[in-house]
Order: C-alpha cells, then structure tokens, then sequence
C-alpha cells in the first residue's frame, strides 16, 4: 500500500528549491523589476521653489517662524501654485524601490508559492499519465487549496484596511453594498434550473447526501442526510457573498487601469482590439455554464454537412478548463502594460493639477506623487489574486472532478460507469513486520480515506468546483464591468 508514493518525493524536492533558490530568484520581483516599469520621482523642494519663484531665505524664514510656534522642529512646508508647471523625472523600478513598499513581502510569497504549486501540479499530472494515482493522496491539490487560502487571507487584509479610519467611509460602504448585492445575485443563481445554468449542485448535493447516508448508517446512526438543501445553498449563497465584496475593489482598480490603457492606445486599434478582447475572456468563460448557449450548441446541435456535434462531452469540459488557463495566461502577459498604466497615475495627477487654481503645500504635493509608487505591490496584488485564484479553482476542478487534458482529442471513459472495487476488509499487514501496530494504523488510515472518498466523490467535486469556478470568473467580469461602466459613463475623468 502506497500512501503517498513519488509524490513526496517531488513535494520535498519543490521544498528543498523553495529554501535553495528562493532567496536568489523571485518570479514575483521579476515582474516588477525586470518588466520595464517606469516610476515617477517626486520634484524636490529646491526644485518647487525654484519653478515657483520662492526665495530660500523666505522659506527659512517661514519655517523658523514655524518651528517657533510649535516649540520643536517640523518639517520645511511652503505654498505653491497648483498650476506650477512641474515635468517629472523618471525611473525604472528596481529590486532596491521594492523591498521597502507596503504589502511587497506578502505578493512576493503569494506569486512564488503559486509558481512552485503550478510547477508542482504540473509535475504530478505529468506523471499520472504513465502513472495513475490509486491509493495516493494527491499532494498536488494541498498546494493549491494552500494557495487558495493564502490569496483569500490576502484580500481579507486588502478589504480589511477599508474598515480602519474614519477617511475610509465610502469605501467601506461600498464593500457593504456590493456584499449584500452579490449575495442576492447568488441566491438567485442558485435557484435557477440546471438546465439553464449548469453548475452541477443539484447532481452534486445528491450524490453527497445517498454516500453520507449511507456512511452514517454504516457507522450505525440513523440519518436521511447530513444537511438539507436549502441550508446547504444560504451557506453557500453567503459565502459568494462574502467573495464578491472581497473582489469588488480589485475589479475596480482593474477597471480604471484598463480604461487609462484605452485612453494612451487610443491611436494603436489591434492593441486596443486585443485589451478589449482580454477584458471580455472572463465573460466568454462565464457563457461556457449556460447550458442553452454554450453545450447544447457545441455538444448536441449537429450542424449541416456534418454527422456529430463539434464536441464531445469530455472535449467540452476540457475546452472550459483549457480556456480559464489561458486567459490567466493572456492577464499575466498584459500584466506589465497594466501596472505601467497604474504608475503613469503619478503624471496623470500633475496634468490635471495644472488645470487647478489656487495653492498647495509642497509636502501634499509631493504626497499626491509617492503615494502612487508606495501601493505599487497592493494594486499588483489586486491585479493577479482574482486570476489566480480562478487558475487554481480549474486546476482542482480537473483533477477533484476527475476528468482529463486529452478530452480534445480522445474520448475517455467515464469515471462513474467504471466500477467501484470496495476498499479490501483483508489484512495488509506484513507478518514478518516487526512494528504490527504502525501497520495495523496505516490499513486503519487507508480504510478510513477509501470512506471518505465515497463521501466526497468526483460528482460533489464537480458541483462544489465547478460553481466555484464559475463564480470567481462571473464576480471577476462583474466587478471589472462596473469599475468601466463607472469610468465611462461617472468618472470626471
């Protein structure tokens, strides 16, 4: 009996290159630091007072009147006018400018922990295919469920900086509403028929509540099920309540960083052409769940001149897993173009300050210039959490739903028509062990995983990931549609 196998041996090997290239390369400092963003550098106080036309010796001379007042040292603070025609220097980003911004260290851990489970997974499904899993544990699904709780721990710190201060109102009020509407948005989801919207709970809760029955009974309590139906769906309506306000602000920012790219590429049609089209890849992924559009038309409609649908069944959910990588794969290319245009918010702010009248101090000045660079790794993270959790949300709802990467090309067979050999009642304890006792709780171990994977089969890992995946992409295109609705139609901009 094999528990673990050669997966160990490459989760230990993966472990032992986190700890020996971790601290030399950085996949996440990569993408910030060798991408080609520029940042913008605050003017000087010499140098506003020299475009302003101030005197040195005024500024002194406010600034010991100042220091006078007060009874201790402050900061040299002058006025200048909002017109000032300020040109900013530039820089590229570097490993230095990094290290020291706010929330560097958590995106560097997140994006280089995916990395290593995508390279992980990536590694156990290769071999699986000359190899297949039986009695393993799928190591590779622990990795992504790490990540998974990683980035939600990540956007509750993001959503959790909105609810701390009294500047924060309207941000927090609009986490509230966007809870409260995500939820109602849920709960109608889940009330719709399957043969609209195929999520699969319906499939997913049966097979659930016949196996838990059946365990329980087995284990000598009497049950009809563990939980009714409609308890099961608040918990989870709530639940895609709680993920929609969590990714309202990411989806906003995405939204405004999208609606800058189309503003500077405004001349160049194919680059807007192919911003726009990575903008609607979520919606097309949404539309592969609509059964009526999406698999009746490329599974069971025959067209003419042809004597079969365009795919089978297992092509068709191929098809969606293979369409979700490559959208994370189109977002993360685009990824560099769409932190640029974060950055250039910094000459932004100045050209429209110049259509401005009256006077601002030179600290808020160049307060209005820092702050765009210093949430640099907080507006990243806004960026890549929502794709990476749909990246990893596929990868589990391939591997947990059993199904395969070759569905395109052949037809394989279906796991719930192969039949089910009972987990053996015969002793594998080897007679000539020594340690009987280790053994007897490996077999105890191995009976006790067989029970639990007949509760939690492939048809409840189809429903559960299968909905979740799509809600993440659904709220993803929802919050990203809003954020440009408003940039289209509010902004002043």
């Amino acid at each position: 009996m094999a528990l673990l196998g050669a997966q160990l041996v490459i989760t230990l090997v993966m472990i032992s290159v986190i700890q020996k290239l971790g601290p030399h390369f950085s996949f996440a400092r990569w993408l910030l630091c060798s991408t080609g963003l520029i940042r913008y550098l605050y003017p000087t106080d010499a140098e506003l007072r020299q475009l302003a036309s101030i005197p040195k010796d005024k500024a002194k001379a406010k600034k010991g009147a100042k220091t006078q007042a007060n009874g201790k040292a402050s900061a040299e603070t002058f006025h200048v006018p909002r017109s000032l025609d300020v040109q900013l220097e530039t820089a590229k980003v570097t490993r230095l400018d990094v290290i020291h911004l706010r929330y560097y260290t958590e995106y560097q851990w997140l994006v280089d922990f995916t990395v290593y489970a995508v390279v992980v997974y990536v590694i156990t499904e290769v071999y699986q295919t000359w190899f297949p899993l039986k009695d393993e544990v799928n190591l590779s699904m622990m990795w992504c469920a790490l990540v998974l709780l990683f980035s939600v721990k990540l956007l509750l710190s993001l959503t959790v900086q909105y609810f701390k201060g009294e500047e924060s109102v309207g941000e927090r009020s609009t986490c509230i509403v966007m809870g409260f509407i995500y939820l109602l948005i849920a709960m109608v989801i889940l009330i719709v028929d399957e043969n609209t919207l195929e999520l699969g709970l319906e499939n997913a809760y049966n097979s659930f509540n016949q196996s838990a029955s059946a365990f329980l009974t087995k284990q000598g309590l009497n049950s009809s099920g563990p939980a009714s139906k409609i308890v099961l769906k608040f918990f989870l309506a709530l639940w895609c309540g709680i993920l929609g306000s969590l990714l309202t602000f990411p989806g906003l920012r995405v939204a405004k960083m999208h609606w800058d790219l189309l503003k500077y590429f405004r001349e160049r049609k194919l680059v807007q052409i192919l911003l726009n089209l990575s903008f609607a890849l979520p919606f097309i992924l949404v539309i592969f769940w609509i059964k009526p559009v999406a698999r009746t038309y490329l599974t069971v409609r025959v067209f003419s001149g042809m004597s079969h649908p365009l795919l089978t069944p297992h092509a068709f959910e191929t098809l969606r897993i293979v369409s979700i990588v490559l959208t994370v794969g189109i977002r993360l290319v685009l990824m560099p173009w769409y932190l640029q245009a974060y950055l250039d918010m910094a000459y932004n702010r100045t050209q429209e300050q110049k259509k401005e009248a009256g006077r601002i101090t030179n600290i808020e000045f160049q307060k209005k210039i820092a702050a765009v660079f210093y949430y640099l790794c907080v507006v990243t993270l806004q960026y890549v959490i929502p794709i990476i959790m749909c990246l990893i949300l596929s990868f589990m709802y391939k591997t947990l739903g059993e199904y395969t990467w070759s569905g395109l090309f052949r037809e394989p067979p279906d796991p719930n028509e192969c039949p089910i050999t009972p987990p053996s009642q015969s002793s594998s304890i080897d007679p000539f062990s020594s340690s009987e006792s280790i053994a007897q709780s490996a077999a105890e171990f191995h009976l006790a995983l067989e029970n639990l994977k007949s509760v939690f089969s492939a048809e409840v890992f189809r429903g559960l990931l299968g909905f979740s995946t799509w809600w993440c992409c659904f709220v993803y295109f929802a919050t990203t549609s809003v954020g440009l609705i408003y940039q289209t139609y509010f902004s002043a901009i």
